[in-house]
């Protein structure tokens, strides 16, 4: 997967925003006002992407223990976030499976008023 990509696909999923909140290097795509994946344009540069995804806390510990590019998230909490390496044994396949469960557990800790206006929204 590369940064095109990645950006594609994560503007794919319903309600979903670009922002550059913290500086103009770090790419962070929220729904409903919240974060669910966020990354370095920089380190694409450098070609050492990585993506912070949220997971939930025990799949997180098994995420770890199976895949060598998945770590306790780099500056976020290390219980709900993971950093997922682009150039390691994550496919493409469970980096996608990975930015949707990011997705899906943020969606869910919305309003159920957001969630709304989020589904009613065309893609």
């Amino acid at each position: 997967m590369n940064i095109q990509q990645l950006y594609d696909f994560c503007l794919s999923k319903k309600g979903v925003t670009e922002h550059f909140p913290f500086d103009e290097d770090t790419l962070v795509f929220k729904v409903g006002g919240k974060m669910f994946c966020l990354t370095s344009l920089k380190e694409w540069e450098k070609g050492t992407p990585s993506v912070n995804l949220k997971c939930d806390p025990e799949r997180a510990e098994e995420l770890r223990a199976e895949y060598e590019g998945i770590n306790p998230g780099w500056h976020m909490s290390k219980i709900h976030w993971n950093t997922v390496d682009f150039n390691n044994d994550v496919s493409n396949k469970m980096m996608c499976e990975l930015i949707n469960h990011s997705y899906d557990l943020v969606f869910k800790s919305l309003t159920k008023k957001i969630q709304n206006e989020i589904i009613e929204l065309e893609n």
